[in-house]
């Protein structure tokens, strides 16, 4: 029951990484911010499978070609995800982007049966289903407020997209690596792809928009708190990952809905709608029901 653990931990970390990358999005903007979570991140997940290799001694390293082709995949989507993430929360505010972010579960769980083969019983196709209402009715534009809604709700749906296939890639990722080790190989299989994220995003964002990369460095302070909360949130999701199929962890990430909403509030004045409360609760329960698997 492990994964159970880490998964909960994961989860409130990931929203207070949320919040600080939305703070920067202003100056950086969301490829800037985004670079945050990986490059800054870097430093302590080193640090993380520092810990991994003490606790695992005999742990040993099998980057094969499905390692390679895996980490590479989730390292391209989770960049997309975490981009299209935080352009949501502008358009649609924090707690509603975060609440569609978990459109990933039913895709998660849909890609995991027909690609990696998982078995999936009735209550999680069930937990789909509701999910995947409630998503609807989440992302459904308002009477007369259509274009302000949609691209709101469309980004906040493709960053779910984007972040199922990247919790389906790396769990193949940690899989691979050393799988008689599998914490060890979640550790690892970070560090490989928070490494690749920061070069590439780093050398995109030099050519085409060096302002954003000055207003990362400026703000390290809050850069290196975010970096630290997101990394500790990436291992803890990875490890999860090693250990259970991609939808039941993703379904421990119903608790991110309530907290999302109370800093949403707190930090952003943000206040949700009835239908979206609505739609938040049935995709609560969606969820939920996916845990029963």
């Amino acid at each position: 029951m492990l994964w159970i653990l880490l998964a909960f931990a994961a989860a409130p970390l990931q929203v207070a990484r949320n919040a600080m990358q939305r703070g920067l999005v202003g100056d950086a903007g969301p490829w800037g911010a985004t670079l945050v979570r990986f490059l800054f991140g870097l430093p302590f997940s080193i640090v993380i499978l520092g810990v991994a290799l003490l606790l695992t001694p005999d742990a040993a390293a099998h980057p094969t070609a499905r390692f390679w082709a895996a980490a590479i995949v989730g390292a391209i989507s989770q960049v997309a995800a975490t981009g299209l993430l935080l352009m949501a929360m502008r358009r649609s505010g924090f707690a509603v982007a975060v609440l569609l972010q978990q459109s990933s579960l039913p895709m998660a769980a849909v890609i995991g049966w027909i690609v990696l083969g998982d078995a999936l019983t009735g209550s999680v196709w069930a937990g789909v289903a509701l999910a995947t209402v409630g998503l609807s009715v989440l992302s459904w534009p308002r009477r007369g407020q259509a274009r302000a809604d949609l691209p709101g709700g469309l980004l906040g749906l493709a960053a779910g997209a984007a972040f199922a296939v990247a919790f389906n890639a790396f769990r193949q990722a940690g899989q691979a690596f050393d799988p008689a080790h599998p914490l060890y190989s979640a550790a690892a299989a970070l560090v490989v792809a928070q490494a690749m994220q920061s070069v590439v995003l780093t050398s995109i964002l030099a050519m085409t928009r060096p302002q954003a990369l000055r207003s990362v460095m400026g703000s390290w302070r809050a850069s290196l708190a975010a970096g630290a909360f997101g990394s500790a949130a990436s291992a803890c999701w990875f490890g999860a990952l090693a250990l259970a199929p991609a939808a039941p962890v993703r379904a421990i990430g119903l608790i991110e809905g309530p907290v999302a909403a109370a800093v949403g509030r707190r930090l952003f004045r943000e206040r949700l709608t009835v239908r979206q409360w609505i739609g938040g609760t049935l995709t609560g329960l969606g969820v939920l029901l996916t845990l029963f698997h």
